[in-house]
């Protein structure tokens, strides 16, 4: 039986193994089209990789027409904060990328995206890249029954603005399960003790969008791809999360380190 709080849905036993399966497939295809990002490729490549990639798996790729986006994966480089769609382009030497991919698995959605570099980047992209991973973390470390859903948008925005960075407010993490996006809205910035309280059997996206300069954006002509108004850097890391009676479960955690993405371990020590 699905409980509701509001229209929060509270995940069964047997839809969180769902998700489980769903999420395990999505986190392996974004570890294997890491593979993939070196100077040269396209976009276009990386698309049909994953979809390639998503199909073998007995999924399917849940952007390719989700309210009209004509690909199966979304492809953000340098500026690009989200939404991106795939083509022509090729990727250069200093790019970073975001690579988002969400898989349907029987009926449910599993949904992760991760910021690569390409070849030698910036200082400047590299610090935008790892506060952005730094804020994913920080903001699943909130995560608790009786929590508050402004607990983890205020870990996230203390630590990007005290690093002199924006935090992306247009675009946010949502509840997730047989919908793509469902409540809860997890916004990444917010005042700790508001907000909506977490209760195990929740689940839900955290994908802290971090921009170099300021947090506005725009959205282009196509009606998808957004971008930094100032033109600065933007990057993002995602990963979908089970509220648990304990804590929190990465429910799209890797069983391998991401190539050309992972190279900084020791970056805040």
């Amino acid at each position: 039986m699905l409980l509701r709080s509001r229209a929060v849905q509270i995940k069964s036993p047997r839809e969180i193994e769902a998700m489980r399966r769903s999420c395990q497939l999505a986190a392996d295809t974004l570890c294997a089209v890491a593979e993939l990002v070196r100077p040269g490729v396209t976009t276009e490549e990386i698309n049909d990789f994953v979809h390639q990639d998503t199909l073998n798996k007995g999924a399917i790729p849940a952007p390719l027409g989700y309210h009209g986006f004509p690909k199966s994966v979304c492809t953000s480089i340098n500026e690009v904060v989200c939404h991106g769609i795939p083509g022509p382009q090729k990727l250069e030497e200093g790019d970073i990328i975001n690579i988002d991919v969400t898989h349907i698995v029987d009926g449910f959605h599993g949904d992760t995206s991760a910021t690569f570099y390409v070849g030698k980047v910036s200082d400047e992209a590299i610090r935008v890249t790892e506060v952005a991973r730094k804020c994913l973390e920080l903001g699943i470390a909130e995560v608790r029954p009786g929590a508050r859903l402004g607990d983890i948008g205020a870990a996230i925005q203390e630590f990007a603005e005290g690093q002199g960075c924006g935090v992306v407010r247009d675009f946010v993490g949502h509840g997730i399960g047989r919908k793509f996006h469902e409540d809860p809205k997890v916004s990444h910035v917010g005042v700790r003790g508001r907000g909506e309280r977490l209760r195990a059997g929740m689940i839900f996206t955290i994908e802290p969008m971090i921009n170099v300069g300021g947090w506005e954006v725009e959205v282009l002509d196509d009606d998808w791809t957004a971008v930094t108004v100032d033109g600065s850097l933007s990057a993002q890391f995602e990963h979908t999360i089970l509220v648990t009676d304990g804590g929190a479960e990465i429910l799209t955690v890797r069983d391998r380190p991401l190539v050309n993405s992972e190279l900084y371990p020791n970056y805040w020590s």
